[in-house]
């Protein structure tokens, strides 16, 4: 069979944001995805694939700019994967992605909400206090390569510098690859996980097999010197291990709600902290939380929504499905002086809430799942009679995947979203939504 052939550039006006933070436009009758366009600008773009319902394409020359159109900060944007949106100033992000929420409820769900709350948003540079940096050594690109993966591509950038990373790390990337490409194992290192706490820091160095005498000495020499608490992990969560004997309890507080929560290097947390306080006050604030209510948290990590709604509530019960989480959360809640919180394990995509719960009647729940959704838990939360729900999504689909049944079967009313600028520059979407329902 003869290839499809690629036309060459072509001039395409640019209406909209996707979710992939690419323009979108309209040629020959097809959508175009163009990488690197704004909604209201004119590009020449380059084809880089065709299919039978839509055709990509990168943008070769900007003809009509966007007059939010700005200049990318970092040198290595448009490599980089790490980040896409850096040519659009920060509050036509916030108005693009609450876009793709909007597109989300009406072409999915079929809902229109009656509330938008403002973004909840905070910097916009220098937030991201957790990241995977991939490493590769590659003879024919010099060497040792450190960064994030490049856009549209399975390699590795490498990275002289990253103005979204904590500048703890941020502005030590150099430093950090002299450090592995000096390993005897620096072939078997594929990855480098950062954290930071509002205090001290963490680099976990994963590696594919045992690290020498010199090597753990290096590695604890480059955490004293630089402030970070080293480990290393030979597989799974469980066989991280210090170096150098520096095992720095990572920590970061929610103040509103006289919270400090305690989490491991590896552990989950919401990767920018002040939107992260400003996310869970909104949530709590939604919840309209009495002393006298009793509250559910679904997939509730290490506490990071449970706690605080502990402060203003009655009862807090916390499920997640990772124990270790859970032994974190419990943890938390016993540092803090909590005792109105309770936890248990149980996979939430699996229909075992009905069971755990059994006769304990919920006035609230709030749930914040991965990126799959969570439709078997939505639906056990109906089943049992919760009228008001928050939900918390990383994933504008499966939130009106899960709103859709709310409301078209579940009984409940979409009163009210927004969504939440978890990461800045880049395409990712977090939202937040109301679901309501009359006893």
């Amino acid at each position: 069979m003869r290839a499809r052939r690629v036309p060459e550039d072509a001039i395409c006006i640019v209406d909209s944001l996707n979710h992939d933070g690419c323009g979108v436009g309209h040629r020959d009758g097809k959508v175009v995805f163009i990488d690197g366009a704004l909604p209201g600008e004119e590009v020449r773009f380059r084809y880089l694939g065709r299919r039978n319902r839509y055709d990509t394409g990168a943008v070769q020359e900007v003809l009509v700019p966007s007059p939010q159109r700005r200049d990318a900060r970092c040198a290595h944007f448009g490599v980089c994967g790490g980040c896409r949106l850096q040519h659009l100033e920060p509050h036509a992000q916030l108005v693009a992605k609450e876009g793709i929420v909007r597109e989300a409820f009406a072409h999915i769900a079929r809902l229109d909400c009656p509330d938008w709350a403002a973004p909840v948003a905070g910097p916009v540079f220098g937030y991201r206090r957790k990241a995977r940096l991939g490493a590769r050594v590659v003879d024919k690109k010099g060497g040792l390569l450190l960064g994030f993966r490049e856009r549209r591509h399975s390699y590795i950038a490498p990275l002289a510098y990253c103005h979204t990373l904590d500048a703890r790390l941020g502005a030590r990337l150099c430093e950090l690859k002299a450090l592995i490409d000096g390993l005897s194992a620096r072939d078997a290192i594929p990855q480098i996980e950062f954290a930071s706490g509002d205090e001290a820091a963490a680099l976990v160095v994963r590696h594919l097999r045992d690290l020498s005498a010199a090597d753990c000495r290096a590695l604890a020499a480059f955490g004293e010197i630089h402030g970070f608490a080293m480990y290393t992990q030979a597989g799974g969560p469980e066989t991280v291990r210090s170096v150098g004997g520096a095992d720095e309890t990572l920590r970061y507080a929610l103040p509103e709600f006289d919270v400090k929560l305690a989490f491991g290097p590896t552990d989950f947390i919401q990767v920018n902290g002040e939107t992260n306080k400003a996310m869970v006050a909104q949530a709590v604030d939604w919840l309209e939380l009495s002393p006298t209510d009793h509250m559910l948290d679904l997939f509730c990590g290490l506490g990071n929504f449970t706690l605080p709604m502990a402060r203003r509530a009655g009862l807090v019960f916390g499920v997640e499905g990772v124990s270790g989480l859970i032994d974190r959360a419990r943890g938390n809640a016993r540092d803090n002086g909590i005792d109105n919180a309770r936890f248990a394990v149980a996979d939430l995509d699996a229909p075992v809430l009905a069971e755990l719960l059994g006769d304990l009647r919920f006035d609230a729940a709030l749930l914040d799942p991965p990126r799959t959704g969570a439709m078997i838990a939505v639906q056990a939360l109906a089943a049992h009679g919760v009228r008001r729900i928050v939900y918390v999504s990383c994933n504008p689909a499966t939130l009106a995947r899960d709103a859709q049944w709310l409301v078209h079967r579940g009984g409940y009313r979409l009163a009210r979203a927004g969504v939440v600028d978890m990461f800045p520059q880049t395409h990712h979407v977090e939202a937040m939504a109301l679901f309501t329902r009359d006893a």
